[in-house]
């Protein structure tokens, strides 16, 4: 078992940032990839980011390419989100997660058995 705790959240003015924080306990962190989901209100989850284990490979929504940063610290067993340049569409509850996607695969959220609760993110216009 994996357990994550997101926090980080918060309200932010449109053109600001926010860095989120995944805290990962329980099983070796450093062995799983990590991803950054969210998921706004009336919508579908959908995937952000997400870092191999190595911290070598990572991949982005188009989205947010250019304004997000996906990074990890295996030795303080956490991974973090910087967002910059938030925009109004960017408002959602932010969820990381923890798995093994197979290659190419790491966008689905299937792929994560391990999810933390969440962290809400909300950008005034």
């Amino acid at each position: 078992q994996v357990q994550l705790v997101e926090s980080g959240g918060g309200l932010v003015q449109a053109g600001g940032s926010l860095r989120l924080s995944c805290a990962a306990s329980g099983r070796t962190f450093s062995n799983y990839a990590m991803g950054w989901f969210r998921q706004a209100p009336g919508k579908e989850r959908e995937f952000v980011t997400f870092i191999r284990w190595s911290g070598g490979s990572t991949n982005y929504a188009d989205s947010v390419k250019g304004r997000f940063t996906i990074s990890r610290d295996n030795a303080k067993n956490t991974v973090y989100l910087q967002m910059n340049s938030l925009k109004p569409e960017d408002t959602a509850v932010y969820y990381c997660a923890a798995g093994h996607p197979d290659y190419g695969l790491g966008y689905k959220g299937s792929a994560y058995p391990y999810w933390g609760k969440g962290t809400s993110v909300t950008v005034s216009s």
